[in-house]
């Protein structure tokens, strides 16, 4: 009897109540976005395509001249401004190649050239100002007079003729001189900076009576080619 009775009791222990096991938790599957892997594969495709580019175009170097230091508009070059290096530069840049250097020295700047900057031909020329047929004349500039944008070398300007201080403005023609910026020079303790300007031979002596007085203001014209 007793046997019966453990072996009854066993069964039962046994036997699980199905509304009492663990539900089976099925990990959802992930969605495949295709377009997501496309953008994926051409962004890895591009990345080797720079570094084949940047690798292949590392080695493409060639020596060209470079700015040793600051050298100001119609200054004459010498070795000492000028250095060669080895860089990779698109052929759309015009520059001057390690060889022609010798051939820079001597020459006279045609714009104010920076320290570091690739030298250019059109930067150089065989003649400083003043040309044939020109002069160069010094006006004294305060502050007031001299446009908020600072003035560079090659800049033309119209120096326009003024009454006196008191006086009405002018109802007539007022005369102009075209001139074009050979160099600034810096400001002294006054604030005043002079300018060399480059103009006409036969505008010489009225303009350099302007430049005493101080009676004239400058007009800034666009560049040739832009006017």
């Amino acid at each position: 009897m007793a046997t019966t009775s453990r072996t009854a009791t066993t069964a039962q222990s046994n036997h699980v109540n199905p509304a009492l096991r663990a539900p089976i938790v099925v990990a959802p599957r992930g969605r495949r976005r295709p377009g997501l892997i496309t953008a994926g594969v051409a962004l890895a495709m591009l990345g080797a395509l720079i570094g084949v580019r940047l690798v292949a175009t590392a080695g493409d170097r060639t020596g060209v001249v470079v700015l040793a230091r600051d050298v100001p508009y119609g200054s004459v070059l010498t070795a000492e401004d000028l250095r060669v290096t080895q860089v990779s530069v698109d052929p759309t840049v015009a520059t001057v190649p390690a060889e022609r250097a010798p051939s820079v020295v001597g020459m006279t700047a045609a714009a104010d050239l920076v320290a570091g900057s690739l030298l250019a031909p059109a930067q150089v020329a065989t003649a400083g100002p003043p040309g044939r047929g020109e002069v160069v004349v010094p006006l004294p500039l305060d502050a007031k007079k001299l446009p908020a944008g600072r003035l560079v070398a090659g800049e033309r300007l119209l120096v326009v003729d003024t009454p006196p201080a008191d006086a009405d403005p002018p109802s007539g023609e007022v005369r102009t001189f075209a001139v074009s910026v050979a160099r600034l020079g810096p400001p002294d303790l006054n604030g005043v900076s002079v300018i060399d300007v480059v103009a006409a031979e036969g505008d010489g002596p009225a303009l350099a009576a302007r430049a005493a007085t101080g009676r004239f203001a400058l007009v800034v014209l666009p560049p040739r080619g832009n006017s």
